[in-house]
């Protein structure tokens, strides 16, 4: 008897682990565009990213800071991966569990960029990280880094 509740107990607590994990949408530039122009009250921070982007790693600590500050506010942010589609399982997922990402994680599966990039901003090269910060018509586009101070800066004022 002892062992069965202890199976169970294992049981139940992998369960509540792996339902915890995050999962990741794989979209594709038709299914992801509306996001980049909902528009309400909540401000938007949308950036794309990769994992094997030092600079867009070494930036994300201040996304995810950024995320749990405003998390009950009407703000929704969005990590928007370039990471191939094959290296979902391999390479992203592992990624996010060991950073230990909560914010809202996307793969995007476009491999045509150029049909895509003028759309999300016609000043964007393509290089990343890069961050799209809206609520309603107010739009900030950035090709590069933000750290904390910069992206709160912009995000604060918008909070109602």
């Amino acid at each position: 008897m002892k062992k069965l509740l202890l199976l169970l107990f294992f049981a139940f607590t992998a369960t509540g682990l792996l339902a915890q994990k995050q999962s990741v949408p794989v979209m594709n530039f038709e299914s992801f565009q509306p996001l980049l122009h909902q528009q309400n009250d909540t401000v938007y921070v949308i950036n794309f990213w990769a994992t094997w982007c030092i600079p867009c790693v070494k930036e994300l600590p201040d996304f995810e800071q950024l995320n749990t500050k405003y998390k009950n506010k009407k703000f929704k942010m969005r990590l928007v991966s370039l990471d191939f589609k094959s290296a979902l399982q391999s390479r992203l997922m592992p990624f996010i569990e060991k950073n230990q990402l909560k914010a809202e994680v996307i793969l995007l599966h476009a491999p045509d960029a150029n049909a895509w990039i003028d759309l999300v901003d016609p000043s964007w090269s393509g290089a990343i990280p890069a961050t799209v910060i809206y609520q309603g018509d107010k739009r900030i586009f950035r090709e590069g880094s933000y750290t904390y101070e910069e992206l709160e800066s912009i995000v604060k004022p918008l909070i109602k």
